[in-house]
């Protein structure tokens, strides 16, 4: 099995500040992954680092093949291609159907054909059980129905890897378990995928491997 993710001694800074050090870690295909931890303890800082939106102050980081130390600007496109990425705030085009924000993010990666753009969106959307909601804008979808567009999105092209960031921080329980349910059913097809989240529930309901994020290290 393939490493996706290989990082050696890595340490990681928010202004200054040391954030995490010594940080070892390696990730395979298909693992389903626990960020726990207190707000402020580095889960974010770590995730930001995988699609290269922080540097990484020293070590070593390997992503997809990618040298994430040395990775030149113009090819963070091309890694963030390969990942699927869910923010806990949905960044949704909110003047525009959940059809159209996808539309939106397949034109920006290259696609063309109209007709296979449509299918293709539609396909993902009937995956996460949004299919009759194509033509809604986000305003008029409940929060659950919104991330369920958000991981829709971060499917779009395929992803080797899933960065969840907090999937289920803004919903209810019974809507965050079904959240949380796809997300497994997701990692389950041989998807990776990389959660953090502050519920200790579901590492018990959606097993997975499970990191601690405490006192600028990660065990």
């Amino acid at each position: 099995m393939g490493k996706l993710i290989e990082y050696k001694n890595v340490e990681i800074h928010q202004a200054d500040q040391i954030v995490l050090h010594d940080v070892n870690l390696s990730v395979g295909e298909g693992e389903m992954i626990y960020l726990l931890g207190k707000v402020g303890s580095g889960k974010s800082s770590l995730m930001k680092t995988l699609y290269g939106a922080l540097p990484i102050a020293a070590g070593e980081a390997n992503v997809l093949g990618y040298d994430i130390t040395s990775i030149r600007r113009r090819k963070l496109p091309y890694l963030r291609r390969r990942l699927g990425i869910i923010f806990q705030d949905y960044k949704l085009l909110t003047d525009r159907s959940v059809e159209e924000n996808l539309l939106f993010v397949l034109r920006a990666t290259g696609w063309k054909d109209k007709t296979l753009m449509h299918q293709h969106v539609m396909e993902v959307l009937k995956q996460v059980g949004m299919a009759t909601k194509a033509y809604k804008k986000p305003y008029e979808l409940s929060g659950g129905e919104q991330q369920r567009v958000v991981i829709a999105r971060a499917l779009l092209n395929s992803p080797e890897i899933i960065l969840a960031d907090e999937p289920t921080g803004n919903l209810d329980t019974e809507t965050g378990r079904e959240i949380m349910e796809l997300l497994y059913s997701i990692s389950q097809a041989g998807i990776t995928v990389l959660i953090s989240t502050h519920n200790l529930q579901w590492p018990e309901l959606f097993p997975g491997k499970k990191w601690h994020f405490e006192g600028g290290e990660i065990k």
